[in-house]
């Protein structure tokens, strides 16, 4: 998305801008100002990110990420309320703690899937607190290819049970499905990955370069 923005500020007048004048003309939809705000923040909003997700890879991701929402949501911003940077900084820091809490919840459901196909599948009991992350990582994308396989039904008990972390108790009463459904669901849908798992060698038989 973002060219050359150092050639879009080789005249004076551009240096001379203020935030709010580039939030102004980003809302009128010039694509030049919003080059201009990129250039000169973001080393800023680099070092911000990075310091929330611990990846440059991830961290330049999401900065473009950023940018593009800067330009899809520059009517939002209200120069009353405050500044222009103030504004873009609260928008890093809550998409970067987004993103951190997504990554942290599919390295749970991935541990915590291998922990339920494990117990019956007789595959390792425990893995090394060290290994834990590594292992759960390469594990997510296959283990998410093969929940998009469930049906819906079975996929959205999956989803908030091991993501959202909710009881079956408590999935019952958000969805107001019975009781007894929810559970055959659950075992249905984990028969399911269990099997995919056995198809694939099994949880310790997995790796990234294989897929």
């Amino acid at each position: 998305m973002i060219s050359d923005p150092e050639a879009l500020l080789s005249h004076s007048v551009a240096d001379e801008a203020s935030d709010e004048q580039y939030m102004a003309a980003v809302t009128a939809g010039d694509e030049a100002a919003l080059e201009a705000l990129y250039h000169r923040h973001k080393y800023l909003l680099r070092t911000i990110i990075s310091r929330i997700l611990s990846s440059d890879s991830e961290s330049e991701d999401l900065l473009q990420e950023i940018f593009i929402e800067i330009w899809n949501r520059a009517a939002h911003y209200d120069p009353s309320k405050g500044k222009a940077l103030g504004w873009i900084v609260t928008l890093a820091r809550r998409r970067s703690l987004d993103k951190l809490r997504r990554k942290q919840a599919s390295l749970r459901t991935a541990e915590r899937l291998r922990v339920e196909v494990d117990a019956t599948s007789h595959g390792p009991s425990h893995i090394a607190a060290a290994d834990q992350e590594v292992v759960a990582k390469d594990h997510i994308n296959i283990l998410q290819r093969i929940l998009k396989s469930l049906p819906d039904a079975q996929r959205d008990v999956v989803n908030l049970n091991f993501y959202h972390g909710l009881s079956h108790r408590e999935i019952a009463a958000k969805t107001g499905i019975p009781l007894g459904t929810i559970k055959t669901r659950l075992d249905l849908a984990l028969g399911k990955v269990r099997k995919s798992v056995l198809a694939l060698g099994g949880m310790q038989a997995w790796s990234p370069n294989q897929f």
